[in-house]
């Protein structure tokens, strides 16, 4: 099992913070922000032994942070 992604985590595309990890055969990974992960998904699931995705975190952080915003 993979551990979560955290704010060090960084997308190999373009150094945005990470949110999906693709693992590979001899456990070698790339990360991806997840619009990089949106784009190379497909091409990536013929390659990868495991796609690991968090993007629905972007949905949570989003809503707190607005709640918090909105109650000051």
């Amino acid at each position: 099992m993979s551990h979560s992604l955290t704010a060090q985590d960084r997308c190999d595309r373009c150094g945005a913070q990470a949110y999906i990890r693709a693992h590979f055969s001899h456990n070698r990974e790339l990360l991806f922000c997840a619009h990089h992960g949106r784009r190379y998904r497909a091409a990536l699931e013929l390659r990868i032994s495991e796609f690991h995705d968090e993007t629905h975190r972007l949905a949570t952080g989003s809503s707190a942070e607005n709640q918090r915003t909105a109650s000051h």
